[in-house]
């Protein structure tokens, strides 16, 4: 048994010590499914679930206990001729079980059934478009952090050259080949690019923590983030949630509609009561009777002042509402995928004339490097070009990832 302890003990050692890696795909699944929005969805079932069966109950016998004594201040009294009957009492008593039973009532538990279900569908897909709508805002956190690792790679570039650089100045002020001092500017230099390492950790820890809240998902310093391929469809439908819900919600006012034309059909229902008191049915025998008595009766409300059908009308209204709403969504829609659209061909030119930009540069580096290394610059001439070098490497890896992120912001946008 130490042997297989010895082996799990070292694999869980080496598997904690892993770097983390994430993809912006996960992201996107983890927020869809962690973040605390999300369990609306199950709610919602459960508590429609328990509607149903509220509404189902119509269908079942309603059965409901009546009691109450009374005391009248004058009760029925018959003529001399009748004396022989005796007299009511003015205290009475009465309790009663009855028995309703819906027999017809024109479709209407079917109805509200179905206008259950097509709210908890449009509920559910409102749950859906919110979470969806977070989407963008992972993409500026992933994004974000992915341009902090990228600088940071470079600013590592730039301290490893800087140390062997350092080293060739320091062998050149020994003999005599370089000024004086010339080492202490490198030396400042590479402090300045601690510092530099400090704050991009800072900014990216922060980020981490954002991004880590919304996908409920424990990220640290050494979770590194993969940089995606993504490509952009070409002339495609929109397919984002947003279009389904606009159709879902006109699905319920249909439902609402149909139940509407439910409420003022008759309704038939069956009829059962039992009771015990004094008197009973039989007015004239004044002591305590049981009775039942059973029967039918129909309901139907054949006027309601239009009411009925102003609230028709407003539905309607609910109806064009809903139109609007979903053309000014595309609306919309439209001019977010041209925004992004210029970003992307924005993006594309820059990174073209950012290489050609680097390419000088390193010529440029390369020159002042020889330079430096005969005496001919100073220290301080060559960090100036290498900087120069490093910030628009700089610039062209922050083009490189807004290129990415406009690209992920347009495939949202569009609904793929």
């Amino acid at each position: 048994m130490k042997p297989l302890l010895i082996i799990l003990i070292l694999f869980t050692a080496l598997t904690s010590g892993a770097q983390q890696s994430l993809t912006l795909e996960n992201c996107y699944q983890l927020v869809t499914t962690n973040y605390p929005l999300a369990k609306q969805t199950l709610l919602l079932d459960k508590q429609n679930k328990l509607d149903t069966e509220v509404i189902s109950t119509s269908k079942l016998p309603q059965i409901s206990l009546d009691a109450q004594a009374t005391y009248q201040s004058d009760v029925i009294e018959f003529p001399l001729a009748m004396s022989g009957i005796e007299p009511l009492n003015k205290d009475q008593y009465r309790a009663t079980v009855s028995v309703n039973q819906l027999i017809y009532n024109s479709g209407a538990t079917h109805t509200a059934l179905s206008l259950k279900s097509a709210q908890l569908k449009t509920k559910q897909k409102q749950v859906e478009v919110s979470l969806y709508q977070l989407k963008q805002q992972i993409n500026q956190l992933y994004f974000s952090i992915l341009l902090a690792q990228e600088s940071k790679l470079l600013l590592e570039a730039k301290q490893k050259q800087l140390q062997a650089k350092l080293k060739e100045v320091q062998a050149g002020i020994k003999y005599g080949a370089v000024l004086p001092a010339s080492d202490k500017i490198l030396e400042t230099e590479l402090l300045k690019i601690r510092q530099q390492f400090q704050e991009l950790e800072s900014s990216k820890l922060t980020l981490l923590q954002s991004l880590s809240s919304l996908i409920n998902q424990e990220l640290n310093a050494s979770t590194r983030l993969q940089n995606p391929l993504i490509e952009t469809p070409l002339e495609t439908d929109l397919n984002r949630p947003e279009l389904e819900l606009f159709q879902l919600k006109k699905e319920e006012i249909e439902q609402s509609e149909n139940m509407l034309s439910k409420q003022n059909a008759p309704k038939l229902l069956g009829f059962a009561t039992g009771g015990y008191g004094n008197p009973g049915l039989n007015m004239l025998d004044n002591s305590f009777q049981t009775f039942y008595t059973v029967g039918v009766k129909l309901n139907w409300k054949i006027f309601d002042w239009n009411s009925n059908k102003k609230q028709r009308g407003s539905l309607l209204i609910n109806k064009d509402i809903v139109d609007n709403e979903r053309d000014v969504f595309k609306l919309n829609t439209s001019i977010a995928l041209n925004k992004q659209q210029q970003e992307i061909d924005k993006n594309k030119a820059f990174i073209t004339s950012d290489l050609e930009i680097i390419n000088l540069r390193k010529e440029v580096l390369k020159s002042a490097e020889s330079q430096l290394k005969n005496g001919v610059i100073t220290s301080s001439a060559y960090i100036t070009e290498l900087t120069n070098l490093y910030e628009d490497e700089n610039t062209l890896v922050k083009h490189k990832i807004q290129l990415q992120l406009a690209k992920a912001n347009y495939n949202i946008i569009k609904g793929q």
